[in-house]
């Protein structure tokens, strides 16, 4: 399923966004910073085999793209540089909509065998794989050709399912799974145009078809033009303090960039992906950040079908169930389902911990249907949210507290046995250990966060025993 919202900054400008093919999947364009301490500053030096590339865009788009920016590579992938002195404000590039790829671009012959269920993701990772078997016949040539190599691409999709055992405690490995279904099912749906043209697109693999796909979820934007790779831009590298994003302007049909800061010569210019979670950067990216202030822990609580109260409890839960609040990761906190942040220690409404999660606690230990009319009747009497004050009876509100305790200790628990058994694993190098490090990352911060939120709620439970 697509993201169809498109966010309206002025009369003209949109801001592009990237595909949304699942509760965690977002859209952005990036080159791969893998678990690494990442600096602008670092090291670089000019592709020199990138030479002809901007030139060969300019021609096929008829205008020019880019003045003051050039492509280089540092120790964390191909970037672009400022190639002159970039002042803020700056328009850094302009990339018109007919050099950008998108199911458009598809032969009409092979687009119109495709049935109506064949997601946009899916055309144009067909479309890649289209021009990867024309080769140097490809007008595209100089693009597909420079495009990430299957070995470079670390997404989660991408793992085996050894590899994704890794992250088993984490939302992510089950957001994964669900969407290496999804993959297989578009994968079926293409097949059509495979079995249709056989001389074009020869014998393609679930692998060949999962490697085009990965590249469509991790560098494609979309916009009003649809889901659509954009040449030159895709080299962008993340800063998640920078302001700077892609744009669509509808007007110019071009999709372009504004500096949000001065550069020198030589300075990596970046733009923000978003404000993502290492579980959101390792899906749609395949990287992760060391200490990612953005790292959050997806929980679910239930009610208990040996809950005398089970089938009343339930019933108020749907009654004043409020509706699903989803953030910038798309993690969702609804039902039962529930994202927890960070809590910062001074923090003295627990900010980080939702308070549909409080709440959800206060319900599971009620042991009377007096204590559940009790909260029906707060609800109605106040904002309609069930049971969101803190109880009247403290060492009822205690209890509730040490409930989520308890269920976050234990998570706790399964986030160390598997960090303690990625060190014991047997030691292995390149593709292998890289993707130890990234679970690595993942799981340290996620730890981080259910460790913040069993700080807090210990300190609220002492002082509550203390009043």
């Amino acid at each position: 399923m697509l993201n169809s919202t498109v966010l309206i900054t002025n009369t003209w400008w949109a801001q592009n966004h990237r595909p949304i093919l699942s509760t965690l999947f977002r859209r952005f364009p990036v080159q791969c910073h893998f678990s690494s301490n990442f600096s602008p500053e670092a090291s670089h030096y000019i592709q020199e085999d990138y030479d002809d590339f901007l030139p060969w865009l300019e021609r096929k788009a008829g205008t020019r793209i880019s003045s003051v920016l050039s492509i280089g590579k540092s120790a964390y992938g191909r970037s672009l540089y400022a190639s002159k002195y970039i002042r803020t404000w700056d328009c850094i590039l302009e990339v018109p909509y007919s050099v950008q790829l998108s199911k458009d671009n598809l032969p009409p012959d092979i687009a119109s065998s495709l049935g109506s269920e064949v997601s946009n993701v899916a055309k144009v990772a067909l479309l890649i794989l289209y021009e990867q078997k024309l080769g140097q016949n490809s007008e595209w040539f100089p693009y597909i050709s420079r495009l990430p190599q299957p070995a470079d691409m670390h997404s989660t999709i991408l793992w085996r399912d050894d590899e994704l055992e890794m992250i088993q405690p984490s939302a992510l490995y089950e957001e994964t799974t669900r969407l290496k279904a999804q993959m297989e099912m578009d994968f079926c749906a293409v097949k059509v145009a495979f079995d249709h043209f056989p001389h074009v697109f020869g014998d393609v693999k679930l692998q060949d078809f999962a490697y085009a796909y990965a590249l469509v979820t991790s560098r494609a934007w979309e916009s009003s033009k649809g889901v659509s790779m954009i040449p030159f831009a895709d080299f962008l590298n993340h800063d998640g303090t920078s302001q700077s994003c892609a744009l669509s302007d509808e007007g110019k049909q071009h999709s372009e960039v504004i500096a949000d800061r001065d550069y020198a010569p030589g300075d990596q210019v970046l733009i923000r992906y978003g404000k993502f979670s290492n579980a959101t950067l390792l899906l749609d990216f395949g990287f992760t950040l060391p200490h990612n202030i953005y790292d959050q822990v997806q929980i679910e609580l239930n009610v208990p079908h040996h809950d005398q109260l089970c089938v009343m409890k339930l019933k108020l839960l749907h009654r004043y169930q409020a509706p699903s609040i989803k953030d910038v990761n798309v993690f969702s906190s609804s039902g039962n389902s529930f994202t927890i942040k960070e809590v910062q220690a001074a923090s003295r409404r627990g900010r980080g911990i939702p308070q549909s999660l409080r709440a959800f606690g206060r319900i599971l230990i009620s042991d009377s249907q007096q204590e559940l009319n009790a909260l029906a009747k707060e609800a109605e009497q106040h904002d309609g949210r069930l049971a969101r004050h803190p109880l009247k009876n403290k060492r009822r509100e205690i209890e509730a507290h040490q409930l989520l305790l308890s269920k976050i200790a234990k998570l706790i628990e399964e986030y160390d046995a598997s960090i303690k058994s990625l060190g014991s694993m047997p030691r292995v190098y390149g593709k292998g250990s890289l993707r130890r490090q990234l679970a690595r990352d993942l799981l340290t911060g996620e730890l981080r966060v259910l460790q913040s939120a069993s700080a807090w709620l210990k300190n609220y439970c002492v002082t509550l025993s203390s009043d």
